[in-house]
């Protein structure tokens, strides 16, 4: 299902000029160094095509042959059409022991194209380059150094004030009629006449073609590879078929689905970073939606949080009218999460639906959300923001890779939000001692309960409000906002004072109560008796008989539902103490009466 999504993605877009994407056996290449020759082959200059973006110098990218998927023990054996890396051009750096036998495939290769292609003028002036020993004098000038140092190499030739001798018109016709006849020729041949090509039918699409033994590359980081490899010569082939003959898939199919996915890791607004997940997004035909999607993912921009709040705005809005279920409500969209894990990449997440059912889920997702909060507080959370508020130290990378996978998907589905990612905010409140219950943090806890208790019922259940809520049934809630008075009478009787109850008590209280409470309410007495203004002393004894009046008893411990909601009775009464407290007195009066 993926690679048949990824392959109808291709053409899709391969007829879209804003996608730019590569035709049948080409791909856009960065040539970090282009050798610059005149058609009798001397050598004229070394062009560095790099330029500095940031921090980081960034090649220019030109159309080229397609390379080849290349491993193994004799992985040198196998060089691309007229251009590679510098260990196959020159041999260099000569420390390296393969480079010597890189440089010999290369020499090889061109003394092996087919005469037609000799006849360009860009080619022949590669081969008389080599011939007239043009090659030494090259890489004894000083900007060569430049290319030894350079974190990847790939190079080729062009001729003086001409394009690449690659994308020469000779060159991408020569390689379009290769890639087109490859998979034209006869398949009535044997695998020997063809050049060891198998003839399959690929399970993709249902034609017969040759089988593609590799699949391109795709990676995500340097050492993940591709989304698909097999292992050569493994102790698990089948019926006597060797790596991907297992599993057919043919080479115009192989290029569609690699060239696809490519193309979504190297589009910004349809792919997004979470921990070490890759979330990648399309849909079946052009939307709105997959440009804008990107602004639930969003980490949170610390030199411009306007603009990160700008964009979650606007998609929330857009929601919220229903623009995307105008614009197709049954198309096609696809969520895609990739991680890397050695040579193959790991499938985090793969989830497919209506745009319209889409659209709904993530509208639900913010409003499950929404919670009293500060002013200043970001007004939308995106779900990196989220699970980066619920990390250990805060910190993106401690993420665990299953929690963000299962997170998205439930968001994206409308399913219940995980039970690992609810412990995780617990945990994390428990020991982050400092802020405890922050405003993300307690709108996740809302989001979480009201939605399984939308999944399973239950009628002692009260669904949890935006704020304060004085009426919740909730013991856990009571205990919480319990909990934040009690902090309060000590802010209050105390000014700077450096650790509150909130740091010492908080984990025991909202786990054993019977534990802490009765003494949190003695030490009540000592810091009320500091209170010199009497209403103060009034306001506050009104609030504790409100919440003392719907406790009963201090229960031995709390179980882990009633734990979160706790915390969100705390975050609750800590927000409404910026409402002025004739409003709170006046709200309690109305409801005593």
């Amino acid at each position: 299902m993926i690679i048949q999504a990824l392959t109808e993605f291709y053409e899709r877009i391969s007829s879209n000029p804003d996608y730019n994407v590569a035709p049948l056996g080409f791909e856009k290449k960065e040539l970090q160094f282009l050798i610059v020759i005149d058609k009798n082959g001397k050598f004229v200059a070394l062009e560095d095509t790099r330029e500095k973006v940031g921090k980081k110098l960034i090649a220019k990218q030109f159309l080229v042959p397609r390379s080849l998927g290349r491993s193994g023990s004799k992985s040198y054996e196998t060089t691309f059409l007229l251009w590679d890396h510098v260990g196959y051009l020159f041999g260099e750096p000569s420390t390296d022991p393969k480079s010597k036998k890189q440089h010999e495939t290369w020499i090889k290769s061109l003394k092996n194209l087919p005469q037609e292609l000799k006849e360009d003028e860009g080619v022949s002036a590669i081969i008389k380059f080599y011939e007239q020993n043009e090659d030494k004098k090259m890489t004894s000038i000083n900007e060569f150094n430049e290319c030894l140092k350079a974190v990847q190499c790939n190079m080729s030739f062009r001729l003086v004030n001409d394009i690449p001798v690659p994308c020469r018109p000779a060159v991408i016709k020569f390689n379009e009629e290769n890639a087109s006849n490859k998979n034209e020729e006869d398949s009535d041949k044997s695998s020997v006449e063809k050049n060891q090509d198998i003839i399959g039918i690929c399970l993709i699409s249902g034609e017969k073609g040759i089988i593609a033994r590799t699949h391109g590359r795709t990676p995500i980081n340097k050492d993940t590879k591709s989304l698909i490899s097999f292992q050569k010569n493994s102790g698990y082939d089948s019926y006597g078929k060797e790596q991907a003959y297992n599993a057919p898939i043919t080479q115009p199919i192989e290029f569609k689905y690699v060239t696809a996915l490519n193309s979504l890791l190297k589009n910004q607004n349809q792919k997004k970073q979470i921990a070490n997940t890759t979330v990648i997004f399309w849909s079946e035909k052009e939307t709105d939606l997959e440009n804008e999607i990107g602004a639930l993912f969003d980490v949170p921009d610390r030199d411009d949080p306007g603009n990160n709040t700008y964009r979650i705005r606007s998609l929330f809005n857009s929601l919220q009218t229903g623009a995307y279920i105008k614009d197709d409500n049954n198309s096609r969209f696809y969520i895609l999460g990739l991680s890397p894990n050695s040579a193959r990449i790991s499938i985090r997440l793969w989830s497919t639906g209506p745009i319209g059912k889409y659209a709904e889920n993530i509208s639900q997702y913010f409003n499950e959300f929404e919670i009293v909060k500060p002013p200043k507080e970001q007004e939308f959370y995106s779900i990196w923001s989220v699970l980066d508020n619920i990390s250990t130290q805060v910190k993106s990378d401690k993420i665990p890779p299953n929690l963000s996978g299962d997170f998205i998907k439930s968001t994206l589905e409308g399913s219940p939000y995980p039970s690992t990612l609810f412990q995780a905010v617990l945990r994390r409140i428990k020991s982050d001692t400092k802020y405890r219950v922050k405003p993300i943090r307690g709108a996740l806890i809302k989001a979480y309960l009201n939605r399984y208790y939308r999944f399973y019922p239950n009628q002692k259940v009260k669904e949890i409000t935006v704020k304060l809520d004085i009426d919740q049934p909730s013991i856990g809630y009571q205990l919480g906002r319990l909990f934040a008075i009690l902090e309060k009478i000590q802010e209050t009787a105390n000014p700077g004072l450096n650790t509150t109850i909130r740091e010492r008590y908080y984990g025991a209280a909202c786990a054993t109560p019977v534990s802490v409470y009765p003494i949190l309410l003695k030490l009540k007495n000592h810091h009320l008796a500091k209170l010199d203004q009497k209403g103060r002393v009034i306001y506050f004894e009104k609030l504790l008989g409100e919440v003392l009046g719907k406790l009963n008893d201090f229960p031995g411990n709390l179980d882990l539902h009633e734990q979160g909601r706790f915390a969100i009775g705390y975050y609750h009464q800590r927000q409404s103490f910026f409402v002025s407290k004739e409003a709170v007195s006046s709200s309690i009066d109305n409801k005593q009466n």
